[in-house]
């Protein structure tokens, strides 16, 4: 337990993802940082983005601002590289040792500790945004009228509150996939999602839908997507399904059967380009005509 402690008190969160320094891992592995970003480098086509990233300059100074422990990293000549859940297992088959792949578990163990932490404790977060909301129209209440229109939408961006459709445009990558992640996460029991352009990106996404809900992927034939990679997502993240067909040229998602978005870009692609999404009105009857053609 106290081993599983020191691992999350190691754990990180940048750009809204969980990652671990590569000197922490390095120092969990019982090997030199260069060692293992070297051992990486010659394995670099099994570390996608969303496996390991570097960070920037202002990151890295923000780490080091904030926390005591990464000190020496001021002076560093190259800023350090941070690695996701999915990196952490890869890490495991690149260093190729009993003692890398028993440290692989723990360490992934402990990412599924804090992930629950933060589902059971998904209430009080509820409540806290439902405070913001409340403190937003104190707020507007106290402006001059000639004022509101203004402060309502910078309040808006300040507590992040989502109208029922958006535009994103080119670059805007954290943005669209935060929103996505927000969409699916509302979901308590099915998330359907038509998309004829899928990869294991697609699949790196809904690893943040609730637990016990049910994931279907309705897809072209011939997806990159392969039976043991939805094999390996549902030994953790239960249950996904990928169906094919040919019928449908939009993308669509389905939560619950009752809430139906449509989207104007694959979920691979969210920011690449401009886009838009927007929820449906009429849902009963619009998702019963789409699930009737697929």
């Amino acid at each position: 337990m106290n081993d599983l402690l020191n691992i999350e008190n190691k754990i990180l969160v940048i750009r809204g993802q969980q990652v671990m320094l590569d000197r922490d891992l390095a120092e969990l592995y019982g090997v030199e940082t260069k060692v293992l970003n070297q051992a990486v480098k010659r394995n670099i086509e099994r570390f996608p983005e969303q496996f390991m990233f570097q960070l920037t300059k202002p990151e890295q100074t923000e780490l080091v601002t904030n926390c005591d422990r990464f000190r020496t990293l001021k002076h560093s000549v190259s800023n350090s590289y941070v690695f996701t859940e999915q990196g952490v297992a890869m890490l495991a088959s690149v260093l190729k040792s009993p003692t890398a792949v028993q440290i692989s578990i723990k360490i992934m163990e402990a990412f599924v500790a804090m992930r629950r932490f933060l589902l059971n404790n998904a209430k009080i977060f509820t409540e806290i945004d439902s405070i913001k909301e409340h403190l937003l129209v104190s707020d507007l209440h106290q402006k001059k009228s000639d004022e509101r229109i203004d402060t309502l939408f910078t309040l808006m961006d300040k507590y992040k509150i989502k109208d029922k459709q958006d535009i994103f445009f080119k670059g805007q990558i954290y943005d669209a996939y935060s929103t996505f992640q927000r969409l699916i996460q509302k979901a308590k029991k099915e998330i359907i999602l038509i998309d004829n352009y899928i990869d294991l990106t697609v699949l790196d996404r809904l690893t943040q839908k609730n637990i016990g809900v049910d994931a279907t992927i309705y897809t072209r034939p011939g997806t990159p997507i392969k039976q043991l990679d939805i094999a390996k997502f549902n030994a953790q993240y239960p249950n996904l399904t990928i169906k094919y067909t040919s019928t449908m040229h939009d993308r669509f998602l389905i939560l619950d059967n009752t809430e139906i978005y449509h989207i104007g870009a694959s979920v691979k692609d969210l920011g690449k380009k401009c886009f838009g999404f927007t929820q449906l009105e009429d849902a009963a009857i619009i998702i019963n005509a789409i699930m009737q053609n697929l």
